[in-house]
């Protein structure tokens, strides 16, 4: 099955370059600038191709673009591809804004990694250090059949395994499940969080703790409060700390905060980002 894979050059171009090389697709690689054909060259040894060539006999298109550019990729190939391609997306942001373009016959399928969990069973370093995924360490996956044939959602699906390999669980969700998932619960939610996190360690140095101590009792703490919380272990928090979380959450958190998630807000998030 021949894949052309759009935008192969760049960062997340050559991390599926990588896992593309070898597999029982054949794949054509399209890149236009000459920075990323450089890298892709160098890293993975592939060479590159015009669109036009890239796009013959294509029975998938995988776009590996910025956000920001999946409408203008899209538009200009949609004409080119053949009835029953299936058009892939990496993220759900650009499809959920309706940003492919209109064409009823040929497929979307969207998919996006979960990327290595903190709690995992990892014991080689490689694996252990692999925060990204799709080099060393299981990650779960989620992908949606937006459009086309049920029969569609399997051949996305097994691409998805080999783009983002090793896989550690694969999820069948829907579009607008996924803008829940990203940006809603883990850039507007988790991130934002995280930087606040960061930023709290960051005011107790400046009040004169050392930083290497700031930063490991945080890091210690969000491994053994993250188990507790997600009941990665069979425990419960000390009455002191239960305390300190409602008056904490009082005072970092507004009483609305949970209306992020409402359809509204998820899709004006979703349009500052397209």
């Amino acid at each position: 099955m021949k894949i052309a894979l759009i935008g192969a050059g760049g960062k997340m171009g050559v991390r599926l370059s990588h896992n593309l090389k070898g597999s029982r697709y054949d794949v054509a690689h399209v890149e236009v600038s000459d920075e990323g054909k450089k890298r892709l060259k160098s890293e993975v040894g592939a060479d590159c191709v015009d669109i036009d060539k890239a796009l013959q006999g294509a029975r998938a298109v995988i776009l590996a673009v910025p956000d920001t550019a999946i409408k203008a990729v899209s538009s200009s190939i949609v004409d080119k591809l053949d009835p029953g391609t299936i058009l892939i997306a990496l993220d759900a942001a650009a499809p959920f804004a309706g940003h492919f373009p209109k064409r009823d016959d040929i497929t979307f399928f969207v998919t996006h990694p979960c990327h290595p969990p903190i709690f995992n069973d990892e014991t080689d370093m490689s694996a252990k250090r692999d925060h990204f995924g799709g080099i060393a360490a299981k990650q779960a996956i989620v992908s949606a059949l937006m459009q086309g044939p049920e029969e569609h959602f399997a051949i996305g699906e097994d691409i998805a395994k080999t783009i983002f390999k090793p896989i550690l669980r694969s999820h069948r969700i829907t579009v607008e499940q996924m803008a829940l998932l990203e940006p809603g619960l883990s850039e507007t939610v988790c991130a934002t969080l995280l930087v606040v996190m960061k930023e709290a360690m960051e005011e107790v140095v400046r009040l004169g703790v050392d930083r290497q101590a700031a930063r490991d009792f945080l890091l210690g703490h969000m491994n053994v409060l993250g188990a507790v919380v997600m009941e990665e272990v069979d425990g419960v928090f000390s009455d002191a700390c239960n305390k300190a979380i409602v008056n904490g959450k009082t005072r970092l958190m507004r009483d609305d905060w949970i209306g992020v998630f409402k359809p509204e807000e998820i899709k004006e998030s979703i349009r500052r980002i397209t």
